[in-house]
């Protein structure tokens, strides 16, 4: 089995952030991880009860994943929050007014 390593710079003001998003993006759905950021489909009781644990093993491996990937000014902004998709859309927030 074959391993592929991939590296994603981490993100401070300087780089384009709309590029380090998709970079990121890549990463986690490389990695099976891409489930927090997007929508979840109506589930049965008994398929949320057998893969709640599963789902929030993922959850906390994407979130940590993405803060790995930031630099130490952009991990300040969101070191506090819990879950990818709150780190997600604050860096949006922060950053995204510079690129438009």
């Amino acid at each position: 089995m074959f391993t592929t390593r991939f590296d994603i710079e981490k993100f401070t003001e300087k780089f384009d952030f709309l590029l380090w998003k998709a970079k990121t993006r890549a990463l986690l759905v490389q990695q099976g991880l891409v489930e927090a950021l997007e929508p979840r489909a109506a589930t049965t009781d008994e398929e949320s009860s057998t893969s709640t644990a599963e789902r929030n093993k993922i959850l906390e491996k994407e979130h940590n994943t993405i803060l790995l990937c930031l630099g130490d000014k952009a991990l300040r902004e969101v070191a506090t929050l819990k879950t990818a998709k709150e780190v997600c859309d604050k860096l949006e927030n922060l950053y995204m007014v510079n690129e438009s």
